[in-house]
């Protein structure tokens, strides 16, 4: 259930507004005084706040500017509600720092979908991942959720970047975090190009990533990217290194080690046979195949299709 906090007088005054928001789970309050807006803000925060601009005297740029100021309040999406006179004649919306606005009078259907729409953005937005932009940890657990409920068997990929911490202390953060981009951009675009319509790609964090191609494009994917990461990879080496075939760095004990050059690793698990029924099977399992796949040399996948 969302908790929406409504400042300002009669927008949601009457049965008719606000049983249909209430049925589909919002928990309503209104703060017609500015003095109560900004209580409810400090003290019980809403999970949505819609402001009427002018209300009780102007008090909608200072609760909007409240919000926004505040780390912890920032993410609260805002709507503003306004005439449709004061959008023609144009607003200084830098002076509203508002998610979305709607224009007197509107439909409940209208408040709806704008409240949905509030939501959704924001879901998106936090869930991303902040460097590569690709969705995250929340959306990667549902779209593998979803992919075990359909009845068209699927790959879950788990991809990984070997050698990446050794490389990182060696080249520095800036560099890992170009080669991240560059595996984001080759998954992303060996999707787009074999299996636009039917598949996922997101971000756990770090080097790590999971796809989900259909079950029979598994491999013909999979080789693509590695195909593509083997032709790109030389631009994030040093010619020293390249010729040497690795380098010498420390491990996690401290120890002068030899690593191996850059490669990817890809384990990839098939959800064909009703041998999952929840995310977190099919993340025990291709850990244990993405611990073998990371045992061989160069860049390689392994597809695990046992049924049970």
């Amino acid at each position: 259930m969302s908790r929406l906090l409504v400042a300002g007088s009669g927008l949601l005054d009457s049965p008719e507004r606000r049983v249909p928001l209430e049925a589909r789970g919002y928990r309503i309050q209104v703060a017609a005084s500015r003095a109560k807006a900004i209580a409810v803000i400090l003290e019980d925060p809403p999970d949505l706040l819609v402001a009427e601009r002018g209300f009780d005297g102007g008090a909608d740029r200072e609760l909007i500017r409240a919000v926004k100021a505040s780390i912890q309040k920032a993410n609260i999406p805002v709507l503003l509600v306004l005439s449709a006179e004061e959008v023609i004649r144009g607003l200084d919306w830098k002076a509203y720092p508002v998610d979305d606005f709607l224009t007197t009078p509107f439909g409940t259907e209208e408040l709806l979908a704008r409240l949905s729409l509030a939501e959704a953005r924001l879901l998106r937005v936090f869930d991303n991942n902040p460097l590569s932009k690709l969705p995250g940890n929340t959306s990667i657990l549902r779209a593998i959720q979803t992919s075990l409920e359909k009845e068209t068997p699927a790959a879950i990929c788990y991809v990984d970047i070997d050698n990446f911490k050794p490389y990182n202390d060696r080249y520095g953060f800036s560099q890992g975090d170009d080669v991240i981009l560059m595996v984001a951009r080759i998954v992303v675009n060996v999707l787009d190009e074999l299996v636009r319509d039917d598949s996922f790609a997101g971000h756990i964090g770090g080097d790590d990533f999971v796809l989900i191609v259909p079950e029979g494009r598994v491999r013909v994917v999979c080789e693509r990217i590695l195909a593509h990461f083997e032709a790109v990879k030389t631009m994030f080496i040093a010619p020293a290194d390249l010729a040497a075939g690795g380098f010498v760095g420390t491990d996690r004990q401290g120890r002068e080690t030899r690593f191996g050059l850059l490669s990817l690793s890809i384990a990839a698990v098939t959800t064909g046979g009703g041998r999952f029924s929840h995310s977190g099977e099919v993340a025990a399992a291709a850990a244990g195949l993405k611990h073998y796949v990371k045992t061989l040399d160069g860049s390689n996948y392994v597809v695990d299709r046992r049924r049970q």
